[in-house]
């Protein structure tokens, strides 16, 4: 708890609050590079290994709305410490695992940490000047991202000199940091949000992502037409259309599906899903892809540093793409940012499907999806702002950031499905699923740039919440032109 003059001092908070965003992104990706050897490790199957990043993203799914919720309530900064507590601890169990099962259960109790997101979304707009919350917000949802692809270039260097139990090491060191920095500095908000927690949307939730995430990452084993693959996808759908009408009817839903229901939320909401697909998919099996030894008839035999040397055009141009979002949703507006992005993106995965032969193809490649994922996630970012009041910012850019987690855990297991259907006789998965994988990918984005096409020019005015007088055009100008700068 902090006296008043330190609630003033914003910038030491904001300092707390990217602290525990840089932790949760870098275990979302620091082990992706490192799945075959962790697979090596454990003695375990390609599709099992998946389940490293999978359990992390379900459980992220699952728990951002619902400790966001609970923030609310109960306070943020409350439950921002125990969120990043619960992904403190589940570094430190990952930190010791010596299985592969020890090891998921850990990074779904990491998962946890997707809290981060919706709590630090809501101690900004409750804390900060009113000029600076589009800018701050739009940087966290970058840092979100580009942590993410930096995780990938240090992985490398961490487990050839330290071992790969560090890639939990250093992030435990960094939370701990930020558990303390947040008890220190993040202020007690005076806003709570009257109501409780729909449990039972909650339970519906969790109960339609694990059946449809087990079902498509069991179905190469299965089968897709077995009993057991059908059985979960129908009930997938069923628990799917129970959550949607309970959300509706709850006083105090988890997700505002009226505010969802909205032209520029739900389909701004959309292309983050399918990005989210692509994003998650092509950083988790592009390394995988890399590292495949040449003597397989493809792949570059790379080392875990060199897979993600191949990657760091990616993670250069994602922040210099979002960093000049602004400038250019100045020029051509924030919708054509989105549509350019996807384009960028597509191009990048039919790169990766059909010319992967040589290293300047995967440079070409990595570069292309730097420069659309940096300007599609950061020009969404001030499309969602500017479609709902200020008093939703935190909810609405949460969300779109839960969805795009959800997007990724469910095109992770759909591109394993894809990658394994067919094995070499060496265990590895033949080009051909590759192929298909990054070409399915591409189909994906191209969905992605016609949904961005129908995004209203003017979210404001496409929202059914009436405009917030507060949210003036110089705030607008901030939203386009500060995503990631003006902090």
């Amino acid at each position: 708890m902090i006296g008043s003059a330190k609630r003033s001092n914003y910038k030491v908070t904001f300092a707390a609050l990217v602290i525990g965003a840089v932790a949760y992104a870098l275990l979302q990706s620091m082990v992706l590079p490192v799945l075959p050897t962790i697979q090596r490790n454990f003695h375990t199957s390609q599709s099992t290994v998946t389940w490293v990043l999978t359990a992390y993203l379900l459980s992220a799914s699952v728990f951002t709305p619902i400790l966001g919720r609970i923030g609310d309530l109960v306070g943020k900064e409350r439950m921002l410490v125990a969120t990043l507590s619960a992904l403190a601890a589940g570094s430190l169990l990952a930190a010791l695992a010596h299985s592969i099962g020890v090891l998921i259960v850990a990074r779904a109790i990491q998962g946890v940490g997707g809290g981060v997101l919706p709590l630090s979304f809501g101690i900004i707009r409750d804390e900060f000047p009113r000029e600076r919350v589009a800018g701050n917000v739009g940087f966290i949802a970058a840092v979100i991202a580009v942590g993410g692809g930096l995780g990938i270039v240090l992985a490398g260097p961490i487990v050839e000199h330290l071992g790969f139990h560090w890639l939990f090491w250093i992030p435990l060191a960094m939370t701990v940091v930020g558990i303390t920095m947040a008890q220190l500095f993040v202020p007690e908000s005076p806003v709570r949000t009257p109501g409780g927690v729909s449990w039972l949307a909650a339970v519906l939730l969790s109960a339609w992502l694990v059946a449809l995430l087990v079902a498509v990452s069991e179905a190469p084993t299965w089968g897709w037409g077995s009993t057991k693959t059908l059985v979960l996808l129908g009930l997938a759908v069923v628990a799917l259309g129970a959550w949607v009408k309970v959300e509706l009817r709850v006083r105090a839903p988890l997700i505002d599906m009226k505010m969802m229901r909205a032209p520029a939320v739900w389909i701004n909401n959309l292309v983050a899903f399918l990005f989210g697909v692509g994003m998650y998919s092509a950083i988790a099996f592009l390394p995988e892809f890399l590292q495949t030894p040449k003597s397989s008839g493809y792949g570059f035999g790379a080392s875990i540093t060199e897979s993600g040397l191949f990657l760091v055009p990616m993670t250069v141009t994602m922040f210099f793409g979002g960093l000049f979002t602004g400038r250019i949703a100045v020029g051509i507006g924030s919708k054509a940012a989105v549509f350019l992005g996807s384009i960028a993106a597509c191009g990048s995965y039919l790169m990766l499907a059909f010319a992967h032969d040589h290293s300047w193809e995967i440079y070409v490649a990595s570069t292309l999806l730097g420069v659309g994922l940096g300007l599609a996630y950061s020009a969404m970012s001030a499309l969602i702002v500017e479609a709902v009041p200020v008093s939703q910012t935190g909810v609405a850019s949460g969300m779109n950031a839960n969805i795009r987690t959800i997007g990724g855990a469910i095109g992770a297991s759909v591109m394993a499905s894809i990658v394994t259907a067919k094995l070499l006789g060496s265990g590895l998965p033949a080009e051909s699923g590759y192929t298909r994988g990054f070409a399915f990918l591409a189909a994906i984005t191209v969905v992605a740039a016609a949904a961005a096409l129908l995004i209203p020019k003017s979210g404001l005015a496409a929202a059914p919440p009436p405009h917030d007088p507060h949210l003036d055009h110089a705030e607008l100008a901030i939203v386009a032109g500060g995503t990631i700068t003006d902090v």
